[in-house]
């Protein structure tokens, strides 16, 4: 089911929490919504689902209108992070639930009920604990069990709200992996909401970058992590330091003085973004300078602080190779290998 969001804007009072959201989501694709607290992607996931209605625009499925549909109208699975699940039921109950509540022209007969049910709880690896109640089991459990009741309705597009978000790191890790591999035998049209950034660039097809109320970037994990389209997404996907410099006659020039890095761009005052791993090493030449705070070592690499001599937030981190000897008080001086100014 391929989803079209045209033009979202949604108020809750005077506050505007999406402002003209547009965004094409093909059949089949695993979409993730990325962004800080306050940034508009759970607002974007609960319009799709039904949970809330427009304030103007349209959100189309498969060319329908579906934008004053009701959740169930919508034919939408939803997992939340806290699981909801019902206390009272074991998983097999649990899983069931929402085929039992249809209606009964609806409702399927109770031998394919238990059919389905036995074919999702083998699918989400629970077999043998059809009889348990939530409290018994781990909390990845649980929540394999809430995504076998979202997928037991057979919706047309599965939601999911912070799916890990109550988790702890171990076995975050081991149920993105499960939920790719099930994501790609069901082929259900996916969008899940997270700000956990390796959790979207590893998981999904596309990641959709959200700042306030906007779309800052849609693309691939390469495309948003190698090709930050704004300020905004290169200082919030990955590690990366930014410094104060001006663009002028086609030269980047970093406290008045040039670094032999070429910009279209005409600046007094501009902010210039690096990955701390991307720099060259230089000892002649036009560059930037810093005095050495302190080095760790992490993994193959020698991660040093460095102090720019620009105050209070002068202090950046750079990546240096294991050969290169250095420790506080000394001198690195370097340039950017790949960067962008904005």
């Amino acid at each position: 089911m391929d989803i079209r969001i045209d033009k979202i804007r949604k108020e809750f009072g005077a506050f505007p929490a999406l402002h003209d959201v547009s965004l094409n989501i093909r059949s089949g694709e695993l979409i993730a919504l990325l962004g800080p607290s306050g940034s508009g992607k759970t607002t974007l996931l609960r319009l799709v689902a039904g949970l809330e209605l427009p304030t103007q625009g349209r959100i189309l499925f498969g060319g329908e209108d579906a934008s004053w549909k009701s959740v169930q109208e919508r034919h939408v699975g939803f997992v939340f992070q806290h699981y909801a699940l019902f206390r009272h039921m074991t998983v097999f109950d649990n899983i069931a639930f929402g085929l039992r509540v249809r209606p009964s022209k609806d409702r399927p007969p109770k031998a394919e009920i238990s059919r389905r049910v036995e074919e999702l709880i083998d699918m989400v690896q629970l077999s043998g604990m059809e009889s348990r109640y939530p409290a018994q089991l781990s909390g990845g459990q649980r929540q394999r069990v809430a995504l076998a009741r979202a997928m037991a309705i057979e919706p047309r597009v599965l939601l999911l709200d912070e799916p890990f978000g109550a988790l702890d790191a171990k076995v975050r890790k081991d149920l993105r992996k499960w939920l790719r591999e099930f994501h790609d035998r069901t082929g259900h049209t996916t969008l899940f909401v997270t700000h956990d950034q390796e959790e979207a660039l590893e998981l999904a097809d596309r990641v959709v970058v959200m700042s306030q109320g906007k779309i800052e970037q849609v693309g691939s994990a390469d495309d948003i992590y190698d090709n930050p389209q704004s300020a905004f997404v290169f200082s919030f996907v990955g590690e990366s330091a930014r410094l104060p410099v001006a663009a002028s006659a086609g030269q980047i020039l970093f406290k008045d003085q040039p670094l032999n890095l070429s910009t279209p761009l005409q600046k007094p005052e501009a902010n210039l973004f690096f990955r701390p791993r991307d720099i060259e090493i230089r000892d002649n030449g036009p560059a930037i300078e810093g005095r050495v705070v302190s080095t760790r070592r992490l993994a193959g690499a020698r991660i040093a602080e460095l102090d720019l001599g620009l105050g209070h937030d002068g202090h950046i981190e750079v990546e240096l190779p294991l050969n290169v000897q250095t420790g506080p008080g000394e001198t690195i001086r370097f340039v950017p290998s790949r960067w962008a100014i904005f």
